[in-house]
């Protein structure tokens, strides 16, 4: 019987914790170009060990070694985020100090937590998946969407915001891995489609419906409209748009867009130029029949919106915020509604794309459907 590659997975995973207590241990391990040095050492023992477990395979998907390293980093960010909490200790002193400083930033405490809590137990759930011969795309569409926003977030934002005179060298290993989840999301988005099978007929019924009697699909129109409208409101508010509701936004309601770290800002600036753009095409998706496309999009922007949602809502209320720029008490539920709205809205939608999908299935050939009744 072949050892279960998501527990071998999540074995290897668990000893970063060890890997991190070891290090910060070690006197040498306290230069910048050593700790690069020793994080490119330790990811290529993890793909080399994924490797050595999996080399009888008659054929292996280069995926999975990117799953495990990308699961291994995420225990990782686990142990930092728990230790820069108080609830470890003696982890990743050396790290912070000469490699990353501003991961004890708020916004990276939340992103971390999330890394180690919903990337990890989706990438067990992929591993599972794809060594079980089932379908897996769909998941690690949901991952890299969120992953990919993760990195876009991240980077930018250290260069402009008040860290960029902390930069050590092990910075820019995230630019490599930045270039392996867009690589990786480009494989996954070659993959063949994993379209279930629905009768003709069915297909050719529900792309008759015009939108207004869709009430669902219309609802969630609408609904993808007001987070576009509310998109553009706060690319202005982080803009400095001089009008005085955004004045009056960015200080009574979510003053952490003003927080100097950058991350608040760069992340309402990637809401306003990527997010907006894929937000108008799922709405014309959701009125054209036959758009197959709406079925990966939706997944990856859900992952994407879901990521940076959680780590914007977290970071504006965790106590390594100053208190000036955490929502205010008085306005706190509804900033929070708010933000919980937004990220149900492309949740919503990969939900309802997933569950029924015949509306964005291609559009059937004429009398293709009245055959398939006649066959019946």
């Amino acid at each position: 019987m072949a050892f279960p590659k998501e527990l071998l997975t999540f074995i290897l995973s668990l000893t970063a914790p060890l890997v991190l207590y070891a290090a910060n241990n070690v006197s040498a391990l306290q230069k910048p170009l050593v700790i690069l040095g020793f994080e490119v050492a330790i990811l290529a023992a993890v793909f080399f060990v994924a490797y050595l477990c999996v080399r009888k395979e008659k054929s292996v998907d280069f995926l999975f070694y990117v799953f495990v390293v990308f699961s291994f980093t995420s225990i990782a960010d686990l142990t930092c985020a728990l230790e820069l909490d108080g609830c470890i200790k003696g982890f990743i002193d050396f790290y912070i100090n000469k490699g990353e400083p501003y991961l004890n930033t708020a916004h990276c405490i939340m992103k971390n937590y999330w890394n180690g809590g919903v990337h990890f137990l989706l990438l067990l759930a992929i591993i599972h998946r794809m060594w079980k011969g089932k379908p897996y795309r769909s998941l690690a569409l949901l991952w890299a969407g969120s992953m990919v926003a993760t990195q876009i977030v991240f980077i930018p934002s250290i260069v402009i915001g008040k860290h960029a005179k902390n930069i050590y060298p092990a910075f820019w290993l995230n630019l490599f891995f930045l270039m392996l989840l867009l690589w990786t999301a480009v494989k996954l988005f070659n993959k063949p489609r994993e379209l279930p099978i629905i009768p003709a007929d069915k297909v050719a019924a529900e792309q008759k419906k015009r939108l207004l009697s869709r009430p669902k699909d219309l609802l969630l129109t609408l609904t993808a409209l007001g987070a576009m409208a509310f998109t553009v409101f706060r690319g202005f508010v982080v803009l400095e748009c001089t009008l005085d509701m955004c004045f009056t936004y960015i200080y009574q309601y979510e003053p952490y867009m003003k927080d100097s770290v950058a991350f608040p800002k760069v992340m309402m600036l990637v809401f306003l130029f990527y997010a907006l753009p894929l937000l108008s095409l799922l709405v014309y998706g959701l009125t054209v029949p036959g758009c197959t496309w709406m079925l990966d999009w939706t997944l990856f922007l859900a992952g994407a919106i879901a990521q940076m949602q959680w780590t914007y809502i977290g970071a504006s209320v965790h106590s390594r915020t100053p208190f000036t720029y955490r929502i205010p008490k008085e306005e706190w539920r509804l900033v929070v509604t708010l933000n919980l709205v937004y990220v149900a809205v492309p949740v919503l939608l990969a939900a309802r794309c997933y569950i029924d999908p015949a509306f964005f299935m291609k559009p059937v050939p004429p009398g293709q459907a009245d055959n398939d009744k006649k066959r019946k």
